[in-house]
């Protein structure tokens, strides 16, 4: 029929449209679309793109998406990241202005040669094991001990350390001392600027006993308030890296201990503090 040959050559014709194309068919105008590619799951399949823009799929540019690393920041060539910029330079902080006390003292050389001929003694007829640094190491940390108690009149505690003629004598002249006098007496070992021995003294009783006897001289800091004259200021200087000026001024004091051993055979080996002094202060 003549209607149905018009129709069949306009559906020819509108075939060779591409698709979302509009063309006239009698009845009015129509819009072509792709036939159905397939059906998934029971709806067909959705033009592509291009097809519903009305431009062919090889019009459309392909756009790949972007590669961002998880910061944010695009990657360079070859997927690597780019270095990352520098980091800012870091103020170094500025040392402190440290400060070193220097004791200046020059021990008599005559002293010091008696002193090293006892000790020679010492090992020779006594303790062939009699070590100077290890017995002045010991003496250090029975004075700072000792000392310690003295400050806070615990004198129950240096029952076995000290004996009790000087034990009597301490409680006798801390009775009238003040706080401030007391506290000069304790000392640390970080304070402690200057030991050396002093007179060595090797003697026998008439029962034959044994005994050697070492005087020590201790000069130390204290910060106690205390009047100026007290101090063996002279003897010390502060030197200091910066322009402070230190905060706390520490005088410098000094003591005398005096240990004592038996060396009879058979008698424990043990050091007894038999003088104690603090010049200007007890």
């Amino acid at each position: 029929m003549p209607g149905g040959e018009g129709e069949s050559g306009a559906g020819a014709a509108m075939s060779l449209l591409p698709a979302g194309s509009w063309c006239w068919r009698g009845t009015g105008w129509v819009r072509r679309v792709s036939p159905l590619l397939g059906l998934k799951g029971g709806r067909p399949a959705l033009p592509s793109e291009a097809g519903r823009r009305g431009l062919p799929e090889a019009a459309l540019p392909s756009l790949r998406p972007a590669r961002f690393l998880g910061s944010g920041v695009p990657r360079g060539r070859g997927g690597s990241p780019p270095p990352p910029p520098p980091p800012p330079p870091e103020e170094k902080e500025k040392p402190k202005p440290s400060q070193a006390g220097l004791l200046l003292r020059v021990p008599n050389p005559l002293v010091w040669l008696r002193t090293r001929f006892y000790f020679f003694l010492i090992r020779a007829y006594f303790d062939q094991e009699f070590s100077l640094h290890e017995f002045t190491e010991g003496a250090k940390q029975a004075f700072t001990y000792v000392s310690r108690l003295i400050s806070q009149c615990k004198y129950d505690l240096l029952e076995e350390l000290v004996t009790k003629e000087v034990i009597q004598v301490l409680k006798e002249k801390l009775a009238s001392l003040s706080e401030n006098h007391k506290n000069a007496l304790a000392a640390g070992m970080d304070e402690i600027m200057f030991t050396t021995a002093g007179d060595v003294g090797i003697y026998y009783d008439d029962s034959g006993r044994k005994f050697v006897s070492i005087l020590m001289h201790f000069w130390y800091l204290s910060s106690a308030d205390l009047p100026d004259e007290l101090s063996e200021g002279p003897k010390i200087f502060f030197i200091g890296s910066g322009n402070e000026i230190p905060k706390e001024t520490k005088h410098l004091l000094s003591a005398n201990y005096e240990f004592r051993r038996e060396f009879t055979q058979g008698v424990k080996p043990d050091w007894t503090i038999t003088r104690i002094e603090h010049p200007k202060l007890l």
